[in-house]
């Protein structure tokens, strides 16, 4: 099982996301535990504050470091969890990131909102910075989900075919093949005969070959360093 601890001031935006799909499979599998934490819980005064204006001007408002640090420390994710920070100025998230995180026991992801957060969080906590993208987002909620749904994935048991997550885009540096189901002919397109004719080991030429192609003319960028099939 792995155990999430997600940080945030909206706890109620993971509701939904949570109770469908794979990721309510995981969890009803016991295979995917999520735990929910308002940082308000943590926040200053009697409105909870947990943002203020940034020292030097500008736009909009920071949030604060006490409320992090005191749900991080609250939470223990200092001792045993691999920390997290959602961030477009962090590591981009990819598919060997998740495999490597789907191998944790234990994460704590920290979601930022308004304008960021107060730098002393990076300084004093060194969460590991994650992106899922070069753009900005209203928080690190999106994020989040992003990275809970790929890394649920890769847990054995949550998949109903084994193989699914082994034959995927991305795996090996190459996008996923094309793919086809009933009727064999729709609007005068017709799937590839290849397809049609039952021999397993053309099938899988074909698809080795049409993923190369596709990526080599998509996603060229994906071919450095890479290999010519699926691991």
């Amino acid at each position: 099982m792995i155990k999430i601890d997600v940080l945030t001031l909206f706890p109620g935006f993971f509701e939904s996301p949570l109770s469908a799909s794979i990721l309510k499979i995981a969890i009803e599998k016991g295979l995917l535990e999520i735990r929910l934490h308002d940082l308000r819980t943590w926040g200053v005064g009697k409105r909870r504050n947990v943002d203020d204006r940034p020292y030097g001007g500008g736009p909009g408002m920071l949030m604060t470091p006490g409320p992090i640090f005191e749900a991080v420390e609250a939470i223990g994710g200092t001792k045993d969890g691999r920390l997290i920070l959602l961030t477009p100025q962090g590591k981009r998230l990819d598919q060997e990131l998740l495999d490597e995180l789907a191998r944790e026991q234990r994460l704590v992801l920290i979601c930022g909102r308004y304008e960021g957060i107060d730098e002393r969080v990076r300084i004093g906590l060194s969460p590991e910075e994650i992106s899922i993208g070069d753009y900005v987002l209203s928080g690190g909620e999106i994020p989040s989900l992003v990275l809970i749904e790929g890394l649920a994935r890769q847990i054995p048991g949550v998949l109903g075919d084994a193989s699914s997550a082994d034959a995927e885009s991305f795996k090996g540096g190459v996008l996923d093949f094309p793919q086809y189901t009933r009727p064999p002919e729709f609007r005068g397109m017709r799937v590839p005969e290849v397809l049609l004719g039952g021999d397993h080991k053309k099938i899988d030429e074909w698809r080795r070959q049409e993923g190369l192609r596709r990526t080599l003319a998509v996603r060229p960028d994906l071919r450095s360093g890479g290999t010519d099939g699926y691991r």
